[in-house]
């Protein structure tokens, strides 16, 4: 469900903004909708990251202590699937005060209301940056430790008794399969997510001295996040 969340909101906006600079609804309604894009994509993100992280912890348990009961047992996934909804939901929250259209020469744009909502002493950059550090670089550090654990204990794990040489092979391929698993699922999160954290990141925090940034730099930005060159026409990443 956290993945349908993205291609449903977030894709058909980007689309629709490679080819018009405006919000297309207007009113009550627009406000809601735009308000919802934002926060549905982020709660998409988090869960499936934070559902990433308990599938290696649970494979981490299953391989490194085998006979031991699962580190997450049957009863505590009822209570993980619950928080990892609840968690993505109250961090994402602000984009329901801060998030709003305002109206230009005509046309919506989006605006990020960050100290009208929050205060003065809030920042948006911040928010953003604690965002992708809890919820993407943490995560990379813990993926990599733990599936680097799991692939180095069952490459030294030994087999008590005397294996034939078809059980051997049955292991090692095992083993390889293992190991592909675990390079796609970190290859995979790595290359989606940690390019369009530091590319947003780069946005958010650049110098005044820095206000025209190359197009090269936005033509890769739009390539990492799917936005194209939008983002010189929209104030999306500033206060």
């Amino acid at each position: 469900m956290s993945d349908l969340l993205y291609p449903i909101f977030w894709i058909p906006m980007h689309i629709t903004g490679l080819f018009m600079e405006s919000w297309l609804v207007g009113g009550s309604l627009g406000h809601f909708l735009f308000k919802l894009v934002h926060f549905s994509r982020q709660i998409s993100i988090i869960v499936s990251t934070q559902s990433l992280i308990l599938v290696a912890v649970d494979r981490f348990g299953a391989v490194v202590f085998p006979l031991r009961s699962p580190l997450i047992s049957s009863k505590m996934c009822r209570f993980f699937i619950l928080a990892k909804w609840i968690v993505p939901m109250a961090v994402s929250s602000p984009h329901l005060f801060a998030f709003k259209l305002f109206e230009y020469q005509g046309n919506l744009y989006c605006e990020t209301g960050w100290n009208e909502a929050f205060g003065e002493s809030s920042s948006f950059a911040n928010y953003v940056l604690a965002i992708y550090a809890v919820f993407c670089y943490v995560p990379t550090v813990l993926l990599v430790i733990l599936y680097s654990i799991i692939v180095v204990k069952l490459k030294t794990r030994k087999i008590p008794g005397e294996q034939s040489v078809n059980a051997e092979q049955q292991r090692a391929k095992r083993n390889r399969n293992v190991l592909k698993m675990a390079i796609a699922i970190l290859a995979g999160f790595v290359l989606c997510w940690v390019p369009s954290s530091v590319t947003s990141l780069r946005l958010l925090f650049k110098r005044e001295s820095d206000r025209t940034l190359s197009c090269g730099f936005y033509l890769y930005h739009g390539i990492t996040f799917f936005n194209s060159l939008k983002f010189r026409h929209q104030p999306l990443h500033l206060e």
